[in-house]
């Protein structure tokens, strides 16, 4: 049984882990990727704990490769810049 229900939109995008991560309990943050959305996975879990979540979202918000974070008004990933030699 999961530890919680937590809606995508409660979730944040950490751009370091290529994540969406939300607070677990023992400090640490629960993780999911955007491939494993993809693939239709719901659970989350946390690195550091026995803790998982179950994350609501509309698996049609991540089909395709598409953005799910302009879809959903989350704040879009920045772009980083790149050296060229």
């Amino acid at each position: 049984m999961s530890y919680d229900d937590v809606e995508i939109e409660d979730m944040e995008w950490n751009e370091e882990l290529q994540a969406f991560t939300y607070p677990c309990p023992c400090g640490d943050l629960f993780q999911i990727t955007k491939d494993e959305l993809r693939m239709g996975e719901e659970i989350a879990r946390c690195p550091s704990c026995s803790l998982f979540i179950t994350v609501i979202y509309n698996m049609e918000d991540f089909a395709g490769g598409s953005d799910p974070k302009t879809k959903k008004g989350l704040e879009p990933s920045k772009q980083q810049p790149v050296a060229v030699a």
